[in-house]
């Protein structure tokens, strides 16, 4: 179907583009009657205003970036459907792109974004962000930019997080508190800065504790991805190594699944032989058997806040108005499930 136009009304009504316009936006120069006739008009042929034009006048695109490592993730996936639903409502289009935990691939799409000229941008960064360009020339190009989960903390940009090393004592403490005496980490790769603060709170839970800190039960996903057999060879390679642990934290709840099935598969029972973990609350978590104890990661949450975050600073750049970076700590909270005994041996 031909897409309709301003001229299109105006030369069915024999009046003039300006007063079609200005029909349609309710300008008080132009009689009621004359609306009325422009408004009819315009909904019998399905007009629809000419959205790049509209753009070009307000200086918005009406569209934001968010870059995430993972499209297909439990926590990512509730992070956009709780962005989307906020952008739906202030009627912005969200531009979703995947870094796949690469750092160049990552570049390219902040290029691209920039290149869209996108109001605004959210972004997780890839595990193996180490260096910040990239992320500096959105602010210098006066973009707001709002970075959740992994983050960078020397930017002076917005962010929304956890507290990961409180969820990760939290975590810990639970595996102590049920008399687990020797607890070990799957964590994740050595960059993201949430897979430092958990190694952190699990270490500090356990030295608070007077229970020593063995560097060799901190099982390190080198290649950066959190996967489910990341979890089962992590499994395997712990009964090689230690036969007398009874407690592991591990840093997200697919690999916690991944190596629940190897230690089912080689006769270990949970939690009767071992306690576990998880991070995240999964879907999948609460259906596996056993159930899985978890770290519950509001990622609906996040989402909207990261975007109702972008959007004060979206309309406080248009009017020209000032505005400091704000860091939002979103609450976690510790889900007992069957992976974890209930009372302390």
């Amino acid at each position: 179907m031909k897409i309709v136009t301003l001229r299109d009304i105006a030369e069915q009504l024999n009046i003039s583009v300006t007063t079609v316009s200005k029909a349609l936006k309710d300008y008080p120069d132009v009689s009621k009657k004359t609306k009325l006739q422009v408004k009819a008009l315009a909904e019998t042929l399905n007009y629809k205003p000419n959205a790049f034009a509209v753009n070009l006048r307000t200086k918005e695109s009406k569209t934001i970036g968010l870059i995430i490592p993972v499209i297909v993730h439990h926590f990512f996936s509730n992070v956009i459907k709780g962005i989307v639903s906020q952008a739906e409502k202030k009627g912005y289009l969200v531009i979703i792109l995947q870094s796949d935990e690469s750092y160049e691939l990552e570049k390219k799409q902040i290029e691209l974004l920039l290149s869209q000229r996108v109001d605004g941008i959210i972004i997780s960064l890839a595990n193996g962000t180490a260096k910040y360009d990239h992320l500096n020339t959105v602010m210098a190009q006066e973009k707001p930019l709002v970075m959740f989960d992994k983050i960078a903390k020397i930017l002076q940009c917005s962010k929304v997080i956890i507290d990961d090393r409180k969820a990760a004592y939290t975590a810990t403490q639970h595996l102590i508190d049920i008399g687990c005496k020797r607890i070990a980490h799957f964590r994740g790769a050595l960059l993201p800065q949430n897979s430092i603060d958990r190694f952190l709170g699990y270490k500090k839970a356990l030295l608070d504790n007077g229970l020593p800190y063995d560097p060799s039960l901190v099982y390190i996903c080198e290649c950066g991805d959190m996967s489910f057999e990341e979890g089962k060879k992590n499994a395997k390679q712990l009964l090689e190594d230690h036969n007398d642990v009874d407690g592991i934290f591990i840093n997200t709840d697919l690999v916690a699944i991944g190596a629940m099935t190897t230690f089912q598969e080689m006769g270990v029972k949970i939690p009767e032989d071992i306690n576990i973990v998880g991070f995240s609350n999964w879907f999948m978590s609460s259906v596996i058997s056993p159930s899985l104890t978890t770290i519950n990661q509001p990622g609906f949450e996040m989402g909207k806040v990261a975007f109702k975050q972008l959007f004060k600073e979206i309309k406080a750049r248009k009017k020209d108005k000032p505005f400091e970076p704000k860091t939002v700590v979103l609450e976690t909270d510790l889900i007992i499930r069957a992976s974890t005994k209930t009372v302390c041996v």
